[in-house]
C-alpha cells in the first residue's frame, strides 16, 4: 500500500503529464497555424508520449492499491514568439518535470519506499533523455530560424517521426 503522501504526489504527477501532454498538443496547433505540419508531428508525437507517462504513474498507483484521483488540467499556454520561443519553453518545461521527478525520488527516499523509488528511475532516466533532446532541438532550430530551406528540411524531418523513435 502505498504511503498517502506517496499516492497524492503520484497523483499530482499524473496531472502534470497530462497537462504536458497537453502543451505540447498546444504547440501542435501552434505549428498548424504556421503551416508547419512536421513540427506539428512532432509535437502531437510528444503529447501522446507524455500521456502514456500518465498512464504508467496511473497503472502503478492501481498495482499498489491506491487510489487514483485526477484533478483539473490548466489551459495550456496558445501563442510563442516563433519556433525558438516554442522550443525554449519545451526545455524549460521539461526542466521543470525534472525537478518534479525529482522531488517524487527524495519524498520515495524520506519515506523508504523502495518499490517506488525503483519505478521512479525510469522517469529519472527518461527525464535525461527529454532534456537531452530538448537541447538538441533548441540548437536545430536556432540553426534553421533564418533560412527557409533548412526550416523546410527540418520540418520534413520532424513530419517523419513516430511514437516509436
Amino acid at each position: 500500500m502505498l504511503d498517502e503522501e506517496m499516492q497524492q504526489a503520484l497523483n499530482d504527477q499524473i496531472n502534470a503529464e497530462l497537462a504536458s501532454g497537453y502543451l505540447y498538443l498546444s504547440m501542435a496547433t501552434y505549428f498548424e497555424d504556421q503551416d508547419l505540419p512536421g513540427f506539428a508531428n512532432s509535437l502531437r508525437v510528444h503529447a501522446e508520449e507524455e500521456l502514456e507517462h500518465g498512464m504508467k504513474i496511473y497503472d502503478y498507483i492501481i498495482r499498489k492499491n491506491g487510489s487514483v484521483k485526477l484533478q483539473a488540467i490548466e489551459e495550456p499556454r496558445r501563442e510563442w514568439d516563433g519556433i525558438v520561443d516554442v522550443y525554449e519553453s519545451i526545455l524549460e518545461h521539461e526542466e521543470l518535470v525534472t525537478s518534479l521527478i525529482n522531488d517524487l525520488v527524495d519524498l520515495s527516499i524520506k519515506l523508504s519506499d523502495h518499490a517506488t523509488n525503483q519505478f521512479l528511475q525510469w522517469f529519472v532516466e527518461e527525464q535525461v533523455e527529454e532534456e537531452e533532446l530538448a537541447h538538441e532541438d533548441l540548437r536545430k532550430v536556432k540553426m534553421a530560424v533564418d533560412s527557409k530551406h533548412l526550416l523546410f528540411e527540418l520540418d520534413q524531418q520532424y513530419g517523419s517521426l513516430t511514437n516509436n523513435e
